[in-house]
């Protein structure tokens, strides 16, 4: 039987003076956050080398995360036909410990893209769990040209499925300490390696604004998805949500983390 659901409802240290190559600049922009708590036993097996969970307030969370990619160039150069493209990622929260300070980072559970070649990429270049399905999104934007309501979704089985949320009131910079702080605070990226190495890359962007929501949605059979331990979290309400107005990124070059 699927579960198809219906949901409503010490310092860390920014990137550092370590400097490598970019190796894609773009921009993120509207990116539905929906966040949920998690007993960190289901996440423990997934934890790469040398990082551990991050929490908030002693809560570990798993997000799921639809935004848009726009003006992608890939060392510096614009592929034709994948400068634009949506993505659905599933991903939780670690940290690493490097020269006196906290790495806070994120690991992806599952990333959805549109374009075959962009999942080539990211596998041969990251080992990132991506999967190339059709995607489309819809935005419902206000008088003033922000987004009121943004919906991601991608066809799988037959089906279309979807990550939809209502933005509310206006947009807000980011409170200190507060749970959405912490969850788009997070400037590393790490991913396990077929030999057990982990690696890290950084991600640059300034502070979002971001708005409260209300409503959200993901319709989803999420055990044929994501695997069966996140069939009973995800089924539920999320325990946050947001609608995050994003910015120009730059994703620097992996490294092999020392164990």
């Amino acid at each position: 039987m699927h579960d198809r659901l219906t949901a409503h409802g010490g310092a860390a240290a920014r990137p550092g003076a370590e400097r490598t190559r970019p190796f894609l600049t773009a921009e993120w922009r509207e990116l539905a956050m929906l966040n949920y708590a998690i007993d960190p036993s289901v996440l423990q097996p997934l934890v790469p080398a040398g990082t551990e969970l991050d929490q908030w307030n002693e809560i570990t969370y798993v997000s799921v995360v639809g935004f848009r990619f726009v003006h992608v160039r890939v060392l510096g150069l614009r592929v034709p036909a994948h400068t634009d493209f949506e993505e659905v990622n599933l991903r939780f929260y670690v940290r690493r410990h490097e020269g006196g300070a906290w790495r806070r980072g994120v690991v992806f559970i599952r990333e959805l893209v549109p374009r075959r070649a962009i999942a080539l990429m990211a596998r041969l270049w990251y080992n990132e769990p991506y999967l190339a399905l059709r995607m489309r999104h819809h935005m419902e934007r206000g008088p003033d040209g922000a987004a009121a309501a943004v919906r991601y979704e991608w066809r799988r089985g037959g089906l279309w499925e979807g990550l939809e949320v209502q933005a509310r009131g206006d947009a807000a910079p980011l409170a200190t300490g507060s749970e959405a702080e912490f969850i788009t605070e997070h400037y590393w990226g790490y991913t396990r390696q077929h030999d057990g190495s982990t690696i890290e890359y950084r991600v640059d962007h300034p502070r979002w604004r971001v708005w409260d929501t209300a409503g959200t949605r993901l319709d989803a059979d999420v055990r044929e998805l994501y695997g069966a331990p996140f069939a009973e979290v995800l089924a539920g309400s999320p325990r946050s949500a947001f609608l995050a107005e994003g910015s120009p990124v730059t994703v620097f070059r992996p490294r092999r983390v020392k164990s």
